[in-house]
């Protein structure tokens, strides 16, 4: 798994957004908002390769909460990130 190439992650006062960097690709219809701790996975493996454990890892690290929680979270957040057109296998 990765991001998708040609997004990147926006603050907007205490929320955060997915646009893409070319005013061409943006779908407004799309726009895809991210809470804290989605917008802290975005950033630790935005260019890189990962999956749902390496997510886990960093929610367990960073949020101390249990394995199974975070693993549930994190898949649920990859299979959401895929329907954005956000992350690809």
């Amino acid at each position: 798994m990765k991001t998708a190439e040609g997004f990147i992650l926006r603050s907007l006062a205490k929320e955060y957004i997915i646009t893409a960097e070319n005013i061409q690709n943006v779908n407004f219809n799309k726009l895809i908002s991210l809470n804290e701790s989605a917008a802290y996975l975005w950033q630790s493996v935005q260019g890189k390769e990962f999956d749902a454990d390496t997510l886990a890892d960093l929610l367990v690290e960073r949020y101390e909460i249990d394995r199974e929680t975070a693993l549930r979270d994190s898949e649920a957040i990859i299979e959401k990130w895929k329907e954005a057109g956000i992350a690809t296998e």
